[in-house]
């Protein structure tokens, strides 16, 4: 099984680097914002207040660092429509690769992808952005890498539910790329309606950036372990959901 996971993973990763557009949107356009936003607000930092400087040395890089999270779902969502659409999800089924382990392999190399642009941000950031700071770069990685998983399982169960590969990116980049208005990023939850704090609570972007910010700031995991908690029952229950509905075919 190991060994037709590694080959599946690596014929993706061949795949997915061959599509040189969905390799810039994915890889690239992350840290093109990332740079673009730390040298914008970067010179304004020096006639900036202490809590500014702050908000703009933490919250820039956990937005691009969420960017690189819904860039690796939506890929997701598009390349699994695609091969269902295709065709090819119903014949690499009929090969002795277990289902668990063709979509393990699509999840690799989102994942690996993930890890890569987050390497190149770091990397950009100490050549390009203007805030230095003392990031635990293993830690912050771990915490994007499972906020990334928790997150592929929505896109999974979008995936499983969108009939056409023609409308699955449009409907993830609806129901995803609202979430991060909510997810505190950018207004403090308390600062919002009743009625919208209540649903911030319930979305697992939330709770992604709170533990994104958390470790970029220093603090233990153990300081986040309700964060930790919430994204893996969102992980649970959506991966279960799916494999009710996932469609081969």
């Amino acid at each position: 099984m190991l060994r037709g996971l590694f080959k599946l993973t690596w014929l993706e990763i061949k795949i997915f680097v061959r599509e040189p557009l969905g390799l810039i949107g994915s890889v690239g356009a992350p840290v093109v914002i990332f740079v673009a936003l730390g040298r914008v607000f970067g010179r304004r930092a020096a006639t900036t207040s202490p809590e500014a400087l702050r908000i703009i040395s933490v919250d820039v890089p956990v937005f691009a660092s969420m960017l690189i999270a819904l860039s690796a779902v939506l890929s997701l969502v598009t390349i699994v429509s695609i091969y269902r659409e295709s065709g090819i999800l119903k014949r690499l089924r009929a090969t002795p690769l277990r289902p668990h382990t063709i979509l393990t392999a699509h999840v690799l190399v989102k994942l690996l992808m993930s890890a890569i642009t987050l390497a190149l941000m770091v990397a950009a950031g100490k050549r390009y952005y203007p805030i230095g700071s003392n990031v635990p770069v293993i830690g912050f990685t771990l915490a994007l890498l499972f906020s990334t998983l928790s997150i592929l399982s929505i896109g999974f169960l979008i995936a499983s539910l969108v009939p056409t590969a023609r409308f699955a990116q449009p409907v993830a980049t609806i129901i995803l790329y609202p979430m991060i208005g909510l997810s505190g990023l950018f207004v403090p939850i308390t600062s919002l309606p009743p009625a919208l704090q209540r649903t911030a609570r319930l979305l697992p972007l939330t709770y992604a950036v709170s533990l994104l910010r958390g470790i970029w700031n220093g603090d233990g995991w153990l300081a986040h372990a309700g964060d930790v908690a919430a994204l893996a029952v969102v992980m649970v229950v959506f991966t279960a959901l799916s494999a009710k509905v996932f469609r081969w075919e």
